[in-house]
């Protein structure tokens, strides 16, 4: 049985999406020219922080906010998104453990 606690292994998860995120965001951006455009998977992997970008940040701001106050908000989407979703799954996955536990004796 898992002792870690469920938000615990989400704020992990999100953590470490935030950094995946960040670094994929970065090869993308510094390969663009070499490449001929985003790298593959960049929209795979931050696809939880364009979420936030699309349909939360944009109908709150203007499209004309400076990049860095942009990429903060898409990566605490990316954040805030992958820890909700890990909540979720982790929390649902606890129950059945513990189901499938008990239903053996």
């Amino acid at each position: 049985m898992m002792n870690t606690s469920t938000t615990t292994i989400a704020v992990y998860a999100g953590l470490i999406s935030v950094i995946i995120g960040a670094a994929t965001f970065a090869l993308s951006w510094n390969l663009y020219d070499i490449l001929g455009g985003p790298m593959p998977s960049t929209k795979v992997l931050l696809f939880p922080g364009s979420l936030t970008l699309i349909y939360v940040w944009h109908p709150l701001f203007t499209e004309e906010i400076n990049f860095w106050p942009k990429f903060a908000l898409q990566m605490f989407g990316q954040f805030f998104v992958v820890t909700t979703v890990a909540v979720l799954f982790v929390g649902v996955a606890k129950k059945l453990l513990r189901r499938k536990k008990f239903s053996r004796y």
